[in-house]
């Protein structure tokens, strides 16, 4: 193993190029933490982290000791927010002696559990290993003998402020990019995250490499989770300037990020006026934005574009390009449910969508014997599927005519349905399914994980196999915290996993460990997707 961790490493975890004066120092430190790490009674690091790993881990903890002396409200930002979350400072490790925006022993056992757990994903590392809590304890003695010396690094500070008058989109865009990829707490997830689908780009190859990379990361900006709390970076963005700040609102209220096939339909002084061709929603776009206004003359013009609601305006946001008009092209996006997804969330709160899913959920108790959750052999979900769908159109008691309308509507927007679900042979994946309504989102269908559920309905439990099947469910981004959830609350007490052992304790910080395992899946979403509503609403809701 190389001696020595040089600048270029260091300056890798920060949202700056060009070594500052203080940077000598915490370069100093990082090697002296190395050598802690490095050392024989802490080989066991050794087994999850490569040598490069090794460097990067030293660093990481450096820059925390960094942030603290240099008061630039990262880690303190996690700590805060925690505790409005879970009414304690951390997750796994007792706080009952907590100096706050000091350095702390617990602080930098939970930044290794943390390292290890996101730069790989190999093996879980429990947080109540030994050699975690004892190498802590050793690069904790170093950090408080430099307490009372360590320098500020009043540059760093400047990237994570922002005018309270701001109203440039994108400066703040970028604010929001600092905090997520040029961020020492949040290198070994997004950063990391980032880099790798970078070079998956750059070796696929092909033309327009930069406008790939340059589209990747733009909605990596606005749609990534962290691995701490799943929280996206306008969220952190606004936590770290803290409540108090004018735009600590508008960072929270800003909009997911549209991106698709938008017919011109013109422009006035100020805006252009778009159509998003899927799901037929008319959208502004600030001319401040958009600097391609000029080249939009004809009415009806294809173009694909991202755009992102900031302070009340649409702003362009992404990549953009021109089509001429394409009959086929309109034809497949109206009939795209992916595509009439990517606005779905402006309809998430509206009334008509909580109660259309208060409805289908009790359909769906009602045709399943008063349980949210139906155990099947996975050759009959689409069975299952078909017969709760011709159950809750008649459990609306609707008329001909009404089920008429509806349909009638739905062809006269240029929907004829969407059938990708039969495509998937459920059977080539697992013998036995279960299917859970998710109260946020509607039928779900989970494979391989029956074993999690020791209830009277599931003829597929088996307990000597339930262990991994917890495991997968808990862990994977694919099964719902909702999922997860109800396992919990109404299996844990038959389930040996969480009566004993490190299960048990897991249940004490396990809507936390949720949020970490399931990232950008930890909130469920409608999966209702309005078809024929544009300017008017759909009568009744019926499920095709």
């Amino acid at each position: 193993m190389k001696k020595r961790i040089y600048i270029k490493q260091w300056l890798a975890l920060k949202p700056y190029k060009t070594q500052t004066l203080t940077d000598s120092y915490y370069l100093k430190l990082s090697n002296d933490i190395k050598k802690i790490l490095t050392a024989s009674d802490s080989l066991v690091l050794m087994a999850y982290l490569d040598k490069n790993e090794i460097d990067i881990l030293s660093c990481f903890l450096t820059s925390y000791f960094e942030d603290i002396i240099s008061e630039t409200n990262i880690w303190n930002s996690f700590i805060n927010y925690h505790t409005k979350l879970y009414k304690k400072k951390l997750p796994f490790y007792d706080t009952g002696e907590y100096y706050e925006n000091e350095i702390n022993e617990q602080d930098v056992s939970f930044l290794i559990w943390y390292f290890l757990n996101t730069i790989q994903g190999e093996k879980f590392i429990s947080p109540y290993n030994d050699f975690i809590i004892y190498i802590a304890s050793k690069v904790m003695l170093i950090l408080e003998e430099e307490y009372e010396y360590a320098p500020e690094n009043e540059y760093i500070k400047s990237f994570y402020q922002i005018k309270e008058n701001e109203n440039d989109f994108y400066k703040v865009r970028n604010f929001i990019d600092t905090v997520l990829f040029r961020t020492y707490l949040f290198f070994p997830d997004t950063n990391l995250r980032l880099q790798k689908q970078e070079l998956e780009i750059i070796e696929d190859g092909g033309e327009d490499l930069l406008t790939y990379i340059q589209q990747n990361r733009d909605a990596s900006v606005h749609e990534n989770c962290t691995r701490l709390l799943s929280l996206k970076g306008k969220e952190w963005g606004a936590e770290i300037i803290e409540k108090e700040h004018p735009l600590s609102a508008d960072l929270l209220n800003m909009s997911q990020k549209i991106e698709g096939y938008f017919f011109y339909k013109g422009q006035d002084e100020d805006d252009i006026f778009l159509e998003h061709i899927a799901s037929g929603k008319r959208f502004e776009l600030t001319k401040k934005s958009f600097d391609g206004y000029s080249e939009l003359k004809k009415v009806n013009t294809i173009i694909y574009i991202g755009i992102v609601q900031w302070k009340n305006e649409w702003w362009f946001s992404g990549i953009y390009f021109q089509l001429d008009f394409n009959a086929d092209l309109v034809l497949d996006e109206k009939n795209s449910l992916k595509s009439r997804m990517e606005v779905n969330f402006l309809d998430y709160n509206e009334e008509e969508t909580i109660e259309m899913l208060q409805k289908q959920f009790n359909a769906f108790q009602s045709f399943n014997n008063g349980s949210p959750i139906a155990f099947v052999k996975s050759d009959k979900i689409h069975d299952f599927n078909k017969k709760f769908f011709e159950y809750y159109n008649n459990f609306l008691n609707l008329s001909e005519k009404e089920i008429e309308e509806a349909k009638n509507r739905v062809k006269k927007d240029g929907y004829f349905g969407n059938n990708n679900d039969k495509e998937f042979d459920f059977e080539e994946t697992s013998e036995a399914a279960l299917l859970f309504f998710n109260p946020n989102s509607g039928v779900e269908i989970a494979l391989g994980i029956n074993n999690a559920f020791p209830l009277k309905n599931n003829i597929f439990y088996n307990k000597n196999e339930s262990m991994d099947d917890i495991l997968h469910l808990l862990m994977s981004e694919e099964q719902s915290t909702e999922l997860a959830k109800y396992c919990i609350d109404n299996c844990k007490k038959e389930l040996p996993f969480f009566k004993e052992g490190i299960g048990k304790k897991y249940l004490n910080d396990i809507d936390f460990l949720l949020r970490f395992w399931k990232r950008e899946n930890y909130y469920s979403k409608p999966l209702i997707t309005f078809v024929g509503k544009k300017n008017e609403k759909l009568p009744p809701n019926i499920l095709f």
